[in-house]
């Protein structure tokens, strides 16, 4: 409990929230296991560097209220959900763009990003 897992594949584009294609299969992953398992989660989204610390929190909280909004749709609970923006503050990456050590357009998609942690049976 209490530690992140992250979901492979849930990248989202530069200054966007939305759910893409691509992230839906492992998103329907995490439903499964939701059916399965009567877990309660957190799901935790990031951004990249770029950007003010303010707009960055804004963003990845709508980034995590995307993907609850999504696994509510498969017919989830929302009480079973949590959401939780972590702007900037959690890089996957060693790149930092406030330390000098520039990122690569790579490394910056690594870093927007959703994780869930199991907060309760």
């Amino acid at each position: 409990m209490n530690k992140p897992y992250r979901l492979e594949n849930i990248f989202y584009d530069f200054d966007k929230w939305n759910i893409r294609d691509d992230a839906k299969p492992p998103l329907d992953q995490l439903v499964a296991l939701m059916k399965e398992y009567p877990v309660t989660i957190e799901l935790g989204s990031h951004t990249d560097c770029r950007g003010s610390e303010s707009y960055n929190l804004v963003l990845s909280q709508k980034r995590a209220e995307s993907a609850v909004q999504y696994i509510i749709s498969k017919g989830i609970d929302p009480g079973r959900i949590t959401a939780k923006g972590y702007g900037k503050s959690q890089p996957a990456t060693k790149c930092n763009c406030t330390s000098g050590v520039e990122c690569t357009e790579a490394e910056h998609q690594f870093n927007r990003r959703t994780e869930f942690r199991i907060t309760g049976k």
